[in-house]
């Protein structure tokens, strides 16, 4: 895989980072199903303190059902945001190459989320603005992954990890369902999200990885409060069990 890929991904993320917006994206289910009966589980926590858990489970040879979940609560100063979302979904993954070890999964489910966030502005430490914005919103998305279990090896303290990558390209699409701004109705908004993620897996046992997610949020609407101001910079622990 292009090394070079993961550099794109980071920068694109910093063109967008700068925005507030009342979507809090979560990493997304990347469970590189392989065969029937197995099950992936993972959680993964960013440095704003946005927590996300991920489950997947193989009902078929080729049919995975998807449960995510993500929280965050953060109080600061000038800015409070706390955040709740929930996700299921289902779809296809098959195995390819010459030994079975890369992995296409094409997936799609739905999602309910929560958002409150409080800005405050001081001016000579007294509070002379304070904005609390109320957001329920339903989503929905699509994604297909690739990943490979082909590995390279990172050697650590004389130690060999064995490492592999996977890329994501998530579309989703929100839409608020009930959006108060100081306790008065708003006109309600919408937006599509392209979500390019590029992860990395390094295995600490035979089902035990770490991971490293990266990913730039494009809105492909401009909108006011539902934009693209959040992106994923992440660590995880992902265990795969029952796999090929």
């Amino acid at each position: 895989m292009n090394k070079i890929f993961p550099l794109i991904i980071s920068f694109l993320a910093l063109l967008v980072t700068g925005c507030s917006s009342v979507y809090m994206p979560n990493v997304p289910n990347t469970p590189m199903l392989s065969k029937q009966g197995e099950f992936s589980g993972g959680g993964h926590i960013s440095l704003k303190g946005n927590t996300s858990i991920n489950g997947a489970y193989a009902v078929s040879d080729h049919i995975g059902v998807l449960f995510s979940g993500s929280t965050m609560n953060s109080e600061k100063r000038t800015k409070d945001f706390g955040h709740k979302l929930i996700e299921i979904g289902g779809g296809y993954f098959n195995t390819f190459g010459p030994d079975n070890n890369r992995i296409i999964e094409i997936y799609g489910g739905v999602g309910k989320g929560w958002s409150d966030i409080t800005f405050r502005d001081f001016k000579d430490e007294v509070l002379i603005k304070n904005e609390v914005q109320e957001v329920d919103y339903r989503k929905s998305f699509v994604q297909v992954n690739y990943s490979s279990k082909k590995k390279d090896n990172l050697k650590l303290f004389g130690t060999n990890f064995p490492i592999n990558y996977g890329t994501a390209l998530r579309i989703s699409h929100v839409k608020m369902d009930r959006f108060f701004l100081n306790g008065v109705v708003q006109p309600k908004e919408d937006n599509i999200f392209f979500e390019p993620i590029f992860f990395t897996r390094m295995a600490l046992s035979k089902i035990i990885q770490l991971q490293y997610t990266t990913s730039s949020n494009i809105g492909l609407k401009s909108r006011k409060y539902m934009s693209a101001g959040n992106s994923i910079f992440t660590i995880g622990v992902v265990v795969n069990v029952g796999g090929k």
